[in-house]
Formats: structure tokens, sequence, C-alpha cells
């Protein structure tokens, strides 16, 4: 029995091989390989565990070797995986298979992941998906884990779980595979409960407080954030306080139907390493809505740290980042956006090592017109210097701007005509979503805000009027062509929804009508 562990940096993560060696000598343990002090801190803990399990530590010199040498090993982790190692190579695994069907310890290799109490209780740790994910792609299929993180690696295919409570438990399934669990859910058996089905797309349940029936007078804006939802396109929209922008923009998660298994493997895979899977849960497939505060830093955002943990754009990976107040961020933090937008990854590098995260996130930004909010405004007076706007507006460079598909100016509706208007229904938004995302997962392509040149020239069929309303928009505009091409996937959602082959007139026309210029030139 080969016995692996995991040690978690970037997205890929390493395995590691654990040996033991005991021999004659003064009764000590040594612990060579790079270890941290987590790690070099659990020879006390595995002592006390054992011993505290009714087992007996060997009084013998033990050395326990972690493979490769060169790599760092970091985290509590590798509790569970040293105290089997010590246990098998001292004889002491076999008091407990007495009790198992068999008294050899199966000729397999072993994931093992787990911190331990002085009692020998388990505790969860994270990164176990991507560390099972990792293992199954090397032909390890047994793994044993804390009871409380066994759902997390049941999703992975190929990979039999044992989830264990305490190191008396783990030990047992060192003899017994009939212990472990196969792989619990695949497909739509992995949908969270209260799940609604429209037209063959599952959208998950609507949280309290998150549905759109409670936005009035805002028609544009939810207009804008169905078809965001509809084709991942990216959404800026700005007025003045109080306009409803961010009271909208915060139920755009209700419109976004569940991942597929495939998008939700690589979001789970994230979110382990950052140790963000509550316990119990297993494949992540609701898609992410991060927003963090105005005042995140670089490294917030990207990721960083040591071990090269993923930020907040890596965390909205397949999902979406909501940046509320969005000219209130560090202007280096907003034009770090750029290449992962356009890339759809984030490459980190810490002492010496790379790290390249998946980041397909979706943008959306809600602003205020000017520091005081009131610029533009026929019934305030807005207290601002013109440079003060200027100095405002120019942290949304040029590129930055440019690769907001969809531009709203969000006003405050009338109170009149906010109560004659009846609110928005979040089926009903749904219902057309569905339709759009229905047809591009039948092209088995990625979404239309991602489409390349080769793919917008297979899927995007304009009409004669279509072809010749975007060239008028170019030469009226003066559109850059990453913006002519960025109407034309926008024209191609929008016919999706109505579920037309060809792209119209009218669906250009509406697409063009969203690459308003904002700010001063507004």
């Amino acid at each position: 029995m080969k016995i692996y562990s995991f040690s978690p940096f970037g997205y890929e993560g390493n395995l590691v091989s654990v040996e033991v060696d005991i021999r004659r000598g003064i009764p000590a343990v040594d612990i060579v390989g790079l270890a941290d002090g987590a790690v070099r801190e659990s020879r006390e803990r595995v002592k006390s565990a054992i011993r505290n399990s009714g087992f007996e530590f060997p009084p013998e010199r033990v050395l326990i070797s972690l493979s490769p040498a060169d790599l760092k090993k970091e985290g509590a982790g590798f509790d569970l995986p040293l105290a089997l190692g010590v246990l098998c190579a001292s004889g002491g695994a076999f008091s407990q298979g007495q009790k198992a069907k068999n008294t050899v310890p199966l000729e397999k290799k072993l994931l093992v992941l787990g911190e331990l109490e002085l009692s020998g209780a388990l505790r969860p740790v994270r990164g176990i998906h991507a560390a099972a994910s990792s293992a199954a792609a090397q032909g390890i299929s047994l793994c044993v884990l804390p009871s409380a993180n066994a759902l997390e690696a049941m999703d992975v295919p190929g990979m039999k779980v044992f989830g264990a409570k305490n190191l008396r438990e783990a030990c047992a399934a060192l003899f017994d595979e009939s212990l472990y669990s196969n792989g619990r859910r695949s497909g739509d058996d992995s949908a969270p409960e209260g799940c609604e089905e429209i037209e063959g797309v599952l959208f998950p349940p609507v949280e309290e407080g998150c549905a759109f029936d409670e936005v009035f007078g805002q028609k544009e804006l939810v207009r804008a954030c169905q078809i965001a939802a509809a084709g991942g396109h990216n959404l800026l929209a700005y007025g003045p306080p109080g306009c409803g922008k961010t009271l909208a923009m915060q139920r755009f998660p209700s419109l976004l139907p569940l991942l597929t298994e495939e998008e939700a493997r690589s979001v789970t895979r994230i979110h382990s390493i950052a140790g963000l899977i509550p316990q119990g849960k297993g494949l992540l497939r609701t898609p992410p809505f991060r927003q963090p505060h105005m005042s995140s830093s670089l490294e917030g955002l990207c990721g960083g740290g040591s071990s090269c943990r993923p930020g907040e754009i890596s965390l909205a990976h397949n999902g979406v980042l909501f940046l509320d107040e969005a000219a209130e961020f560090r202007s280096s933090v907003l034009q770090m956006l750029r290449v992962p937008l356009e890339s759809g990854r984030v490459t980190l590098s810490r002492a010496g090592r790379t790290a390249a995260y998946p980041a397909a996130f979706q943008l959306l930004m809600a602003a205020n017109p000017c520091p005081c909010g009131n610029y533009g405004s026929d019934k305030k007076i807005c207290l601002c210097s013109g440079r003060a706007v200027e100095l405002y507006w120019r942290k949304f460079s040029a590129p930055l701007m440019d690769r907001m598909d969809l531009r709203v100016k969000v006003d405050v509706p009338d109170q009149d005509e906010e109560e004659r208007r009846s609110p928005c229904s979040t089926r009903d938004l749904r219902l057309k979503v569905a339709r759009a995302v229905k047809i591009q997962r039948s092209r088995q392509v990625v979404k239309n805000a991602r489409l390349g040149p080769e793919e917008s020239a297979a899927f995007c069929k304009l009409s004669e009027e279509a072809a010749l309303s975007l060239e008028s928009a170019v030469q009226r505009l003066d559109l850059s062509p990453r913006a002519a091409a960025s109407c034309k996937k926008v024209a191609r959602t929008i016919a999706d929804m109505d579920g037309s082959e060809m792209i119209e007139a009218a669906h250009m026309a509406e697409a063009v009508d969203y690459r308003r210029p904002v700010g001063l030139l507004a």
C-alpha cells in the first residue's frame, strides 16, 4: 500500500508521497521534505492521537519522508497520512485490521487527508476536491478523508471514498475496500432541491429577497440584465443614488441557470482550494456571485499569498463579479480586470513559482454619474467641478469600457409611474434566458459573449438590414473592432431569446443602443 497526501498550491496543487521508516535509535520523529511549521508540529498531534486511539506509538526512531523533496509542504492535512504511515510501518495498524475482513493492507495506492485532534478525532481540511481530482487523474481510486469532507470528494468520477470520524475508523479502512463508497451523484442528480426547469434548462430556487418582483420602474435595466444573463455579457449601470441599479443587479443571480457538470467541477475545485465549500456540500452547481468591497486590494481581486490562493475574479469563474460603486475601487484594481476579461484566466507568480487560475467571469458594475451623484439631473444640483467629474470617469479607462457590452443609464422613476407599473416576474424573465441558453448549449460552444472570431463568423449570421445597421453604427459612434464584434454577439443573444436563427435589424438596433457613450460623453 502506498499512501499519498496533497499539498495545495495554485489551481493544480501536487500529490505528495508519504514514506515512513522505523529504525533503532533514540526515540524521536524526523520529518524530511521541506515541511512547513504546521506539518512539523503534526509530530506531536500524531503521537497523542495514536496513543489516545488505543494504539502504541513505536518507541524507536521514526523517519518520515515527504516526496517530492523539493516541494514545500503546507497545511494540517498531513496529520492523518502521517499517522497511518507510522501505524503501518510499526505494525500497529494490524490490531485494528483484525476486526476487518482481511488482515493484509490493501495493495493499492491510497489518498489520505485530514487534521487530527489530540483525541484522535478528525477535523475537515480544505482542497479536498482538488486533491481527489488530481489523484483520480493519476490512477488513484481510493480516498480516506474526514467524514465532513466526504461528499466533496464523492463527486469526482472514479473515486471511492471513505469518510472517517476518527483515527480508528481510518485505520480500519486500510484493510477493507468494501467500506468505501462510490461517487454518489452525476448530471442533474447533483442539482439542489427545489430547482425549476424551464424549457429543459434548470434554474436554482429563488432565495428570499432575490426576486425581480421587487424591482419597479426600471424596464430598460431589467431588460439589460436579462440579455446579460442569457449571453454572459458584461454590464455597466450608472445613475443617481437611489435609482435602483444596485437593487436590480443584486437580484441578477436569480436569472442564471445551473452550471453544467463540466462547468461546476472547475468552480468546485477553486472554492475547495479556498476552503469555501460548506460542510455537507459536494459539486457546486449554482453560479457564484461575488461582490467584493470597494476597499479590496489588487491581491484580493486577482489572488496571491505564499500558496497562491484564488482571488475574487477566480472565485467568480463561470459566474458573476459585481462591483458596486465601481468608481470607488482603485484604478489599478479596475485596470487589472482587462486581461482576465479577455483571456478568461489569471496567472500568478510568487517566489519562483507560477500558478494559473481560470477566471471566465461576467462583470457587472454599478456607478454614480459623478462623485456627488447628481450630474445630469434635472431636479438636483451637482456640486462637483468639471475636473472632479472628469477624474471620476478617468478611472474607467477606454480599454475597460470597450469590454462592457451593455451600458445602461438609470434614472429615478417618477413615483406615479412606479406605482402604475407592475413588477417584473422572475419566471417570465427566466423563460427567454432559458431559450437562449438552450440554443447556445446545443451549439456546443461557449456563451455568446465569449465567441471567438471564427465562431462569431459561423453563428452570428446577419440579415442585410442588420449588416447595414451595424455598419452605420460603426461610423456614427466610431466603434472599435472589439465594440463592433460585441454588438454582433449581443444581437446574437437577443435573436436567441426570440428564437430567431438570423440576426435581424431589430436585434441589431437594440444591441447598438446599449453601446451608447457613458460619463461626460453621454
